[in-house]
């Protein structure tokens, strides 16, 4: 269970940090906020209750705390009192935040504010209490009692943080030139006060420049098992070994925050209902969705042919191929597998016989019951023992009694001040995908004759070309640090998340330079390898491939061939196509097409595309060339939308679909119209082709035949279906 904490931040508001320095282009508080919010959205993003957070304006135009009885106290305004931060509170706190008209107002006082605040509000229970301070030091400071605060402080075990807007930090490199006496005076009473309680002082350039560093969240691993490690039964001999261990994850996919869905809240409701899961923009709050799902039937005697049933009235069912396979309650119990938690060690395995790949989840670490030395000891005994023998152990695990059981390979791990089993599921039969690829070094001809030297296989010079490459390229752990690596996924949504809760008017800022600085190769390690990259494409014989055309097929000019020889040239010099072939259909409509300079010759290509799909459907011996059929519409359909002629191919669809229902192709062909639909050859829409008069919802609906006739046809088939 996380820690509770209590966090006071203490902002200076005062006249002073409205102006800006130093040629930054915000005010020093915008700049000192860019921490305090980061910080604050953070927490809140937790969405724990016991990371509560209290806000303290310093140099505020009004007063407004418990001690403002003491005129040392004036000028101090507690914005928000401890509590869980909300999203309210962060637009709340976002119109408090701003210059105010003054500049008294004691610094030391607003972090005396703070102790009061914490101490009222924790009492003597067990907190992580926290006083962030940013200021820019301007103001008046009173040094009397010092020692004290000092003391109450450390005392209450809070930890005082400063941060300042331009103070001096050798370490960080960091010093104001031709800087205020008065200031300076105060930089030092606010290191002696942080520094003399145990606490940080530091410059605020420090901590924005940190800020681009994501965070590394921290979490606290709850046992996914508890129970007995067992070789042998211990049921049947006493010689049966039994260790209380427990299991912890070792390694964890770490995921972003899923998106929910949300819906504005009505006006009749109240805003105090909005709760934690809700938030208010503009004076309209979001309110979460609730699903309610109904089940129905088919049943002809109600009205609108169907009825409702309750959830307890269904039966479960498994499709097998199309049919619904109805299995009862008892029925399934008896598939149920009857197991009990525990971890058993079922056999053992050389470490040179078990292959890597074979991993099958994250890995997980067992170790003894805590506060159990002898556990202890007989679990360091087994890991050793598996360490010197070069073995692993193969376990069956049951996590939680009537769970399914997984097959586990334990692995010792010793390390000098820490030893444990490594845990990781292994595969089950159904899990092993065998599959066979052909060989990189050579090519097994269909008369079994083995050639090394192919067009498909590397040569001496390429193989070699590629080795200087890569090793060329090769990096070592300086030029990419593990640590320094961050997941841009997981970090970039947090950041934006929490950006946007602030400014929810702003564009999202571009992602931090530690996210992507490992999206692309260093370039002086691409400048040392130009050479052998580029040997690399002259042995390899690299070429680059024209750009796609876009457009209209018949009216786009032909791309210009790397050879130089105009291919459409010389077979231009041959007669022009003018008729097809039943035979070899499909590559002649398209030669026909590709030389077409006239929209007749289109016309006239389809035309005898669309006889030949006809002559097809009415020779077919059943359903025997139906694919055929469904081949040459879908080869049509492409090329008329290359051709930007849609209107074509939609009047040829309507008037075979007419002709299909109408029998007029050789009998029930009604099972051929049903493959055209599923083969998604319908009408050409306009989001496929922007020449097309048909809609969408048009396009949806089935083609209608021209003709009365076929109207008519139609109209009796459906009648009589």
């Amino acid at each position: 269970m996380a820690d509770k904490e209590a966090t006071v931040y203490i902002v200076d508001v005062g006249k002073s940090m409205g102006e800006r320095r130093h040629g930054r282009s915000v005010t020093d508080l915008e700049w000192a906020m860019k921490y305090v919010w980061d910080r604050i959205t953070a927490t809140v993003a937790t969405g724990r209750k016991t990371a509560t957070i209290g806000v303290v304006a310093l140099r505020s135009d009004e007063t407004s705390n418990e001690l403002r009885e003491d005129t040392s106290f004036s000028k101090i305004s507690v914005l928000r009192n401890l509590g869980q931060f909300l999203m309210a509170d962060i637009r709340q706190l976002r119109e408090a935040i701003k210059p105010s008209q003054t500049n008294k107002g004691d610094a030391v006082s607003s972090v005396v504010v703070a102790i009061q605040m914490i101490n009222t509000y924790t009492k003597k229970l067990k907190y992580k209490r926290r006083i962030v301070l940013v200021t820019n030091g301007t103001g008046h400071m009173n040094n009397e009692g010092l020692d004290e605060i000092q003391r109450k402080i450390q005392d209450d075990g809070i930890e005082l943080v400063v941060l300042g807007a331009d103070f001096d930090d050798p370490e960080f490199g960091v010093k104001e030139e031709d800087k205020d006496l008065h200031k300076a005076e105060n930089e030092t009473l606010l290191q002696v006060l942080a520094e003399g309680c145990g606490g940080v002082f530091g410059t605020l350039e420090q901590a924005i420049s940190e800020l681009e560093i994501p965070r590394i969240k921290i979490t606290k691993s709850m046992p996914s098992f508890k129970g007995f490690l067992s070789l042998g039964d211990a049921s049947k001999y006493e010689t049966a070994l039994r260790i209380p261990v427990e299991r912890y994850f070792r390694t964890y996919v770490a995921k972003p925050p899923s998106a929910s869905s949300f819906a504005l809240r009505s006006g009749g409701q109240e805003e105090n209902e909005a709760g934690a899961g809700q938030s208010t923009s503009g004076g309209e709050a979001l309110t979460t969705i609730r699903t309610s799902r109904t089940y129905q039937i088919n049943d002809e005697s109600a009205p609108g042919g169907k009825v409702d049933v309750e959830r307890d009235d269904l039966a479960k069912g498994y499709e097998y191929g199309r049919t619904a396979v109805h299995i009862s309650q008892t029925d399934e119990n008896i598939t149920t597998l009857e197991t009990f938690a525990g971890m058993e060690i079922i056999g053992f395995v050389q470490m040179n016989k078990y292959d890597r790949y074979l991993h099958m989840s994250n890995t997980n670490v067992i170790i003894p019951q805590k506060a159990n030395d002898k556990a202890s000891l007989a679990l360091s005994s087994l890991i050793h023992a598996l360490w010197e023998q070069e073995t692993y152990a193969v376990a069956r695990l049951v996590a939680k009694e009537a769970k399914p059981p997984i097959i586990v390979l334990l692995a010792p791990s010793i390390e000098p001040d820490y030893e444990c089993l490594i845990e990781i599921a292994l595969p089950f039969a159904e899990d092993v995908r065998s599959y066979r690829f052909p060989p990189l070094d050579k090519v097994v001809t269909v008369s079994g004759k083995i050639v090394t030297e192919h067009r498909n296989l590397p040569t001496e010079d390429l193989q070699q070309a590629m080795n200087d490459y890569v090793d060329s390229m090769e990096l070592d752990g300086e030029e990419l640090p593990i640590d320094d690596s961050y997941s841009p996924l997981l970090h970039r949504i947090d950041t934006a998340v929490r950006y946007r809760a602030v400014y929810p008017n702003e564009p999202i800022l571009e992602p931090s330079e530690q996210l992507t600085k490992f999206a692309h190769p260093d370039k002086e390690l691409v400048r040392e390898a130009k050479d052998s990259l580029e040997k690399l494409m002259s042995t390899a014989n690299v070429k680059k491939v024209p750009p796609k055309t876009k457009g209209r097929k018949r009216l786009r000019e032909t791309e210009k061939p790397l050879s130089g020889l105009d291919v459409d040239a010389l077979l231009k010099q041959e007669p022009k196509r003018t008729k097809i072939s039943a035979e070899n259909a499909i590559p002649e409509f398209k030669q026909m097409l590709s030389r077409a300079d006239s929209i007749e010759i289109i016309h006239d290509a389809v035309k005898q595309m669309t006889s030949i799909i006809e002559t097809q459907i009415k020779h077919s011996l059943g359903d025997a060339n139906y694919d055929r059929v469904v081949e040459g519409l879908g080869t049509m359909r492409e090329e008329l939308v290359d051709f930007e002629e849609p209107t074509l191919y939609n009047d040829y669809l309507a008037a075979l679909k007419g002709k299909i229902l109408g029998d007029e192709l050789g009998g029930d062909r009604n099972e051929l119209w049903w493959l055209i639909r599923k083969s998604k050859l319908g009408l050409i829409d306009q989001a496929t082709s922007e020449v097309s008069k048909v809609t969408e919802d048009e396009a949806k609906e089935p083609p209608e035949p021209s003709g009365v006739i076929h109207r008519f046809r139609l109209e009796v088939c459906r009648i009589f279906s």
